[in-house]
């Protein structure tokens, strides 16, 4: 019993020594760090600073200037701490060295942070303001800095708090351009009231059409419709100015050599920079997309004012933290940023906030305006920064399954400068995202920039042009088979997109559709004849039209088009691939198929009626197909083509059947091999007797099922007759 209190005793003595050893280690410590810190000079400046009083001299005064020449320094070099901030904006916004003398401009120019802007900091600065010491071209110059710097602010639910006397500031002239642009980066639908919509409608009638005040009542109607009367126009730009690019220059400088992610270079939401005269862009900010973030890796503090708490998105690190908080995430000041999170992406599909999208379509739009319209051509990197954006707001579109309105703003306006070669992948990608406009739009805008530079480009931007009118026509049509809506009294269909909602009537639709279907189809013709029925060429369009057979019963849209005459018979004729005559072969199948259920349709409803033309236009080209390709007949005549039996017979045209096609020349000739593995001489005529042409056509339906699909139901397999290949339908 005594050796065990001998041994409790011991290790107590043993832990208590070993205590006073750490505590003893931490005031050593302690002690060293004051002591660096006391042989800091820019620890020492700050406390010169914290320390100022008013009324001190300021003009001579050295130990003044070497201090601030030491803290300019430090902040231009490696920006300053967030303490050092909220020292010298709370010894510049409350007059201690002069409101009006040129110490204080100095003070805020060099306001750079490495880091972060505290929001504490920047609430006393707003308090300042209404205090009423400092003039108005020093509130001017605060508010410029605020914008600047919004991003790198910590946190902004006690700055959102202050709403109120915020908007209080709208009817001073001098600072509502600049308030106006800060209540649209703080503006949430609780923000928005019917006394300050009535303010700004008031204050609209007195100063007009101004940008800002136009950006705030489209955020006020888009958060609450009901209170804001006013129309305005989906594709409206906020543009808003870069107020210092010194300051943007100097955060940037100083984020690279800190290499710091917590805040982005690129300008405010909205923000495009200051247009010079010749265009050069010596800083592509807006090319680098920001990085996703809450400006301070910290959590929201609980106010008084919020009920729930925010939750910035750079903290959601899963998708099960998306769903757990998705009424509570706040978004980032810097939009462009939601470009490269996949979980930002999910959040704007998730929660269709029409504000994001209107911020995050402002961002984009003056991004692609200024940094890839209005380029210079003498900078080389430009070329790079521009398809490393294009393709990151490629992948997002792709992502949302829908383009934005900005790019088709941009597009429209690219279109008709465009040279067809710089960003052409990118720029023919961008263009299959093209949202659904009425007929008359298109011609203008899309189809005469695009037709003039595809009478004159190679062959590869023929392709692309025709693949990229395809992907657009397979996301409009899909858009309508999703979101098509069936009314008693009208068939109106209701296209929606978050940042552009658009309604149209199911015939405008129908004649868009069918305006991109015979515009392509007048593309692949040319396009067949300027390159010689180009293989590649060829294969792209009969993909469009592989998509365009199956509208009907794939889409649910009552329309039938069928191929112009420049690509069935390069397909059917003047190609020396087989596959291409057997996908020529399945997309007329597809069209008997959709043919056969249009019919059956109209005579259930009466609502749906296609014309005798295209009836007219698929029995022609059955016809002539199975006289090609079965039963040794030459072209047709007597329909559509200006040539005699007479011509045809002096020109020497063959008549082709499957043997002596010269697609499937090589398929006769093997098939000759394996029937007279003896036989040192090839007659091809010797396949045509009775059963060796149905044990070669069975060869050949193994090989292609196009063949087979279209023979199946359309030709008499016993005595290889032509059936009657549709009746017209009824008119």
């Amino acid at each position: 019993m005594d050796d065990l209190d001998s041994h409790s005793t011991s290790c107590s003595s043993n832990e208590s020594i070993s205590s006073q050893t750490s505590n003893r280690s931490l005031r050593i410590a302690e002690r060293e760090r004051r002591k660096k810190e006391a042989d800091d000079p820019f620890v020492v400046a700050m406390n010169y600073f914290s320390n100022f009083e008013a009324g001190t001299v300021v003009y001579g005064n050295h130990v003044l200037e070497d201090n601030l020449a030491l803290v300019e320094s430090v902040a231009y070099s490696k920006g300053l701490p967030p303490e050092a901030i909220s020292v010298m904006l709370e010894l510049t916004m409350s007059s201690r060295i002069g409101s009006r003398s040129s110490l204080f401009v100095r003070v805020l120019k060099c306001l750079i942070p490495a880091t972060v802007v505290p929001q504490e900091a920047v609430c006393r600065a707003v308090v300042w303001i209404f205090v009423g010491k400092i003039p108005v071209s020093a509130q001017i110059i605060f508010m410029k800095w605020v914008l600047t710097m919004y991003d790198t602010i910590d946190s902004k639910d006690h700055l959102r708090s202050m709403y109120g006397f915020l908007f209080s500031l709208v009817t001073d002239s001098d600072l509502w351009p600049y308030v106006g642009h800060l209540l649209c980066l703080l503006t949430r639908k609780e923000c928005v009231r019917l006394y300050r919509v009535r303010k700004l409608l008031e204050l609209q009638s007195r100063l007009g059409q101004q940008p800002v005040l136009l950006h705030l009542l489209a955020l006020y109607k888009m958060f609450c419709p009901e209170l804001v009367p006013s129309s305005f126009s989906s594709k409206m730009k906020a543009r808003f100015r870069n107020y210092d690019s010194a300051w943007k220059t100097s955060l940037a400088a100083v984020q690279k050599s800190n290499a710091c992610t917590v805040a982005s270079v690129c300008l405010p939401s909205g923000a495009t920079a200051k247009k010079t005269i010749s265009r050069k862009r010596k800083h592509r900010a807006h090319l680098e997309l920001p990085v996703l973030c809450a400006a301070a890796q910290m959590e929201t503090q609980n106010h008084p004012f919020h009920r729930k708490k925010l939750v910035p998105m750079i903290q959601i690190q899963s998708f099960s933290e998306l769903l757990n908080n998705l009424g509570n995430i706040e978004l980032p000041a810097q939009m462009g940023s939601l470009l490269g999170s996949h979980l930002a992406l999910h959040y704007l599909d998730c929660v269709q906030d029409d504000s994001a999208y209107l911020r995050l379509n402002a961002w984009v739009g003056n991004a692609l305006a200024e940094e890839v319209l209005c380029r210079s051509d003498e900078e080389p990197s430009s070329a790079e920064d521009a398809v490393h954006f294009l393709e990151r707001l490629l992948t997002a579109q792709s992502f949302l399954q829908e383009g934005l309105s900005s790019t088709e703003i941009f597009l429209n306006s690219f279109l008709s400068v465009w040279d067809g070669s710089h960003l052409r992948p990118q720029i023919l990608r961008l263009l299959s995202f093209y949202p659904v406009v009425p007929m008359s739009h298109m011609k203008q805008l899309l189809f005469e920039p695009i037709m003039q530079l595809f009478c004159t480009s190679t062959v590869f931007f023929k392709c692309g042009v025709i693949d990229s009118m395809k992907n657009m026509l397979q996301r409009w049509l899909t858009w309508h088979s999703v979101y098509a809506v069936a009314n008693s009294n009208s068939l109106d269909i209701s296209l929606h997109s978050h940042d552009n909602p658009k309604n149209m009537t199911l015939s405008a639709f129908k004649d868009s559709v069918m305006e991109v279907v015979n515009f392509v189809g007048r593309l692949s013709s040319l396009g067949l004849q300027l390159e010689h029925c180009h293989g590649l060429l060829l294969s792209i369009s009969l993909d469009f039209y592989e998509m365009v057979c199956d509208i009907f019963m794939k889409y649910g849209l009552p329309l039938v088009v069928m191929p112009p005459k420049g690509v069935f018979y390069p397909a059917l004729l003047c190609t020396t691939e087989p596959i291409s005559v057997d996908r020529m072969a399945h997309i007329m199948y597809r069209y008997k198929m959709n043919l056969i259920a249009a019919k059956e349709q109209e005579r259930q409803t009466k609502d749906v009626h296609f014309s005798r033309q295209t009836w007219q236009e698929f029995n022609y080209y059955a016809i002539c197909m199975i006289n090609c390709l079965w039963n040794v007949k030459p072209l047709q005549t007597g329909t559509d083509l200006p040539i005699s039996q007479e011509q045809l017979s002096r020109g020497k045209v063959p008549g082709f059947d499957l043997s002596q096609h010269p697609a499937f020349l090589i398929y006769a000739i093997d098939f000759h091999h394996q029937c007279w593995p003896e036989s040192r001489d090839i007659d091809l005529n010797s396949i045509k007797s009775p059963k060796v042409w149905y044990w070669y056509k069975e060869y050949l339906y193994d090989r292609f099922e196009g063949l087979k699909e279209f023979a199946t139901s359309m030709i008499n397999q016993r005595v290889s007759r032509v059936m009657t290949p549709l009746k017209q339908g009824p008119h």
